[in-house]
């Protein structure tokens, strides 16, 4: 017995998705973000190893914040339009609630540079520990993206039978 899987979208939350300028900048701020990531990855990794260039380090985390908070006001005004509420909507329940806890650990690494009321090690292994929530976040979204094309195409092998039929009779 084959597993049917469950469309992400309604055919009207397709729609809207297609439609909306802001699955264009969804499309274009992830691939930023992650890029965005991966180098502070090195920056942050070089300064724990080497004690050099914490300042680019900070700067970094701080240009890869900047995305992840971009991405986040976008992609709730996304989530907005295509299932009628900013955050939370049952589609994307689970990730929406990891990418408040990488907020979080952002913000706190903004917060404790400002402050300084963490060493410098610290704050960079506080950077890496959001960077892994991140990435975990990451792999969510790119697996309901993974899901959302398996329902999609479920849905066509399903309604190209029902169409052939309804267009003999």
């Amino acid at each position: 017995m084959k597993k049917t899987v469950k469309p992400l979208y309604t055919t009207e939350q397709r729609k809207k998705r297609d439609e909306t300028v802001w699955t264009f900048i969804q499309g274009l701020l992830a691939p930023l973000q992650f890029i965005a990531c991966f180098v502070s990855i090195y920056l942050v990794t070089r300064y724990l190893l080497t004690s050099d260039g914490y300042q680019i380090a900070n700067i970094s985390v701080l240009v890869k914040t900047g995305f992840l908070l971009t991405i986040m006001v976008t992609g709730a005004i996304w989530e907005k339009v295509v299932f009628g509420q900013y955050l939370f909507a049952e589609a994307f329940f689970w990730e929406d609630m990891v990418s408040m806890v990488v907020i979080a650990l952002h913000v706190t690494y903004v917060y404790c540079l400002f402050q300084g009321s963490l060493e410098p090690k610290y704050l960079m292994i506080l950077a890496l520990v959001a960077y892994a929530t991140y990435i975990v976040n990451a792999i969510q979204f790119i697996l309901k993206l993974r899901q959302a094309r398996k329902g999609e195409q479920a849905n066509k092998v399903f309604q190209a039978p029902q169409m052939k039929a309804e267009l003999q009779s």
